[in-house]
């Protein structure tokens, strides 16, 4: 009942010396299964040893599978996540969002080698005051947390994969639902990661192919090894964490189904996995109560972990800018974001660098960011452009053409009126658009359903306090006719306006009509935009 390598074999070798047969070799540097050897490790364990520890699940029956077996009964894992089929909570404290951005940034973020020759990724906020380090180990299975050198992190580090992040915010999910996460397992299997990540519809994907995939994801996240030293915050006391594992991976459960012939296939994994002791200071719910910790936790939409799946390999840029949105959003939808910063996030700052030196490089990178954000409002995060710095003439056309009418009549006068302006939509960026983009900044995202209900879940005190501001104060009325006025006397169209303001023309026309009374800011922002004298908030 002999066994074979498979051709995704990478030679790594930690298969040969489990081997109890010595039927696993070396010839001409490529490594084989003696079939006159392989006796499927009977009389010596219950299940092949070359399978159960090849990171790739490369070994296979030397005869293919046929047909189809029965599951054995399978080890009870915790409830599924998406019970509304939209979103879980997750732990989004700065630990879990760093470590999100290390798997999915890698050798982008801003690495350091300490004095023992350990290469080390720290983050620090409050001014320095607090700060967490990460470092990468090469183990997931024990206790052990000792770092690797740095050439042994760099090439893990390239080794990552951007799709292990879902993996790490679906466990950030199970973590939640725990009392103590730090001292309580959760347990899942490769079925439902495959329902997560979309998996069941690869049909181009064999069972095998899926297993290793799903094995190898789940483990890179336990890789991880955080510290942290907190100062005092409000009335929760300073505290340090020592250098310990960011999930700790218990032995993977390999399940086996015998064929006809005697071939033991792997058909199923489960793994149990527990929070570090970062939760206890960061996802402790009786802690939080009693002031002496921390509860943080937002929404995650299940459309994330799709949209990465679907867009890893061909818009990776978009694919971590939607990550680092997922965290930067909890903090408050209208968070105004330099474009430097999201190019930093999407390529990394040696690719910003280069741009800046370099003319060719410089107009592929705006290129891929302009197709990296409609990818981004393709899946509903669109941003919202500031007027002031990110001027309509540097947009990219996709946003130019957002107001284009469905109707052909409307269409054709929407031309006409293109036509006759001073600066069509179709000419060419004005020079110095990459200085100019350096400077410009995006007002806020407009999210998609399951962000926004993350936003109203994890802000209502927020939400609250920001509407009995709005109430106390008696809000000045910008009137149609000012608007007409003003914007005759700059000389600008309806649809001029639309871009200066980050609007559409209905909107721009609906106002000027009166059909609905415009919002505060936005009356400030006409009233910025269009010179008019500044409104009193009281």
């Amino acid at each position: 009942m002999a066994y074979k390598l498979s051709q995704s074999c990478t030679g790594c070798d930690t298969c040969r010396s489990q081997c109890p047969t010595g039927a696993i070799k070396i010839k001409d540097n490529q490594t084989w299964i003696d079939p006159n050897l392989c006796n499927n490790c009977e009389g010596y364990y219950p299940e092949p040893q070359c399978v159960i520890h090849c990171p790739i699940s490369s070994p296979v029956p030397s005869q293919g599978k046929k047909g189809r077996y029965k599951l054995n009964e399978r080890t009870p894992t915790s409830p599924d996540l998406f019970a509304n089929d939209k979103t879980n909570p997750f732990a989004s404290s700065i630990v879990i969002w760093e470590a999100c951005n290390l798997l999915a940034q890698g050798l982008s973020l801003l690495w350091h080698t300490d004095a023992s020759g350990k290469l080390c990724y720290q983050r620090q906020v409050s001014q320095g005051k607090c700060k967490v380090d990460f470092c990468l180990t090469d183990t997931f299975d024990t206790d052990s947390t000792e770092a690797l050198s740095a050439d042994e992190a760099q090439a893990t580090l390239e080794a990552m994969d951007i799709k292990a992040t879902c993996l790490h915010l679906i466990y950030a999910a199970y973590a939640t639902a725990l009392e103590k996460p730090w001292q309580e397992e959760f347990t899942l299997n490769d079925v439902q990661i495959e329902n997560y990540l979309g998996l069941e519809k690869r049909t181009d994907l064999s069972k095998a192919a899926k297993l290793s995939l799903i094995k190898h994801l789940a483990q890179q996240p336990c890789k991880i090894s955080i510290g942290a030293h907190w100062s005092k915050q409000g009335k929760v006391p300073e505290f340090s964490i020592p250098q310990s594992r960011l999930w700790h991976l218990q032995p993977i459960e390999h399940h086996f189904q015998e064929d006809e012939q005697g071939y033991k296939h792997l058909v199923g994994l489960t793994f149990r996995v527990r929070a570090g002791i970062w939760a206890k200071y960061f996802l402790n719910r009786q802690g939080c109560q009693n002031r002496t910790a921390f509860y943080q936790y937002g929404n995650l939409p299940q459309s994330l972990l799709s949209a990465v799946m679907s867009n890893w390999q061909h818009h990776e840029g978009a694919t971590r800018m939607m990550l680092w949105l997922l965290f930067k959003t909890r903090i408050g939808k209208r968070q105004r974001i330099t474009v430097p910063t999201l190019m930093r996030v999407a390529y990394g700052e040696d690719k910003l660098l280069r741009a800046s030196s370099q003319r060719d490089e410089r107009k592929r990178l705006v290129r891929t960011f302009e197709t990296d954000l409609e990818v981004l409002s393709h899946y509903g995060l669109k941003p919202v452009f500031d007027p002031v710095t990110y001027l309509p003439e540097i947009q990219p056309m996709w946003a130019k053409l957002g107001d284009l009418p469905d109707d052909a009549d409307a269409a054709l006068e929407f031309w006409i009126q293109d036509g006759n302006s001073k600066r069509r939509l179709t000419d060419a960026a004005p020079r110095g658009k990459w200085n100019l983009l350096m400077k410009a900044r995006i007002l806020w995202f407009e999210l998609k359903a399951e962000w926004e209900h993350a936003l109203t879940t994890v802000e209502p005190n927020k939400v609250r306090l920001t509407k009995r501001k709005t109430k106390s104060h008696s809000s000045p009325v910008l009137s149609g006719a000012d608007i007409i006025a003003a914007r005759k006397h700059n000389q600008l169209s309806q649809r001029d306006l639309a871009q200066l303001t980050g609007k559409s023309q209905s909107w721009i026309r609906d106002i000027e009509k009166g059909r609905f009374q415009i919002k505060l800011e936005d009356q400030r922002l006409l009233q910025k935009v269009l010179g008019l004298a500044e409104l009193s908030s009281g």
